[in-house]
C-alpha cells in the first residue's frame, strides 16, 4: 500500500510539543480552538499524530519561499 505521507507533493507535517503550541499561541495571541482543523483521519497526518495535537505545516510558496501554518488535529 502507498504511504501517502510520504509523497513528494505532501508538505512537511510536524506535531508540536507543548511548549512550543504555547509560545505559537502567545505569538498569534490566540486560543487552541480558535486554529484551523485537520481531522485525524487526513492520510497525510504522521502517525503520533492525536486529537488535540498541534501541527506545523511547512509548505512551499512562490511568494515567500515557504509557508508555516498551524493546524489542530480533531477526530
Amino acid at each position: 500500500m502507498v504511504d501517502v505521507s510520504q509523497h513528494e507533493l505532501v508538505p512537511e507535517h510536524t506535531v508540536l510539543d507543548e511548549a512550543e503550541v504555547e509560545d505559537m499561541l502567545a505569538d498569534y495571541d490566540i486560543d487552541r480552538t480558535e486554529l484551523p482543523k485537520i481531522k485525524r483521519k487526513d492520510p497525510a497526518l504522521p502517525d503520533d499524530a492525536e486529537p488535540g495535537d498541534v501541527l506545523k505545516i511547512v509548505r512551499d510558496s512562490r511568494t515567500t519561499d515557504t509557508a508555516v501554518v498551524y493546524r489542530l488535529v480533531i477526530e
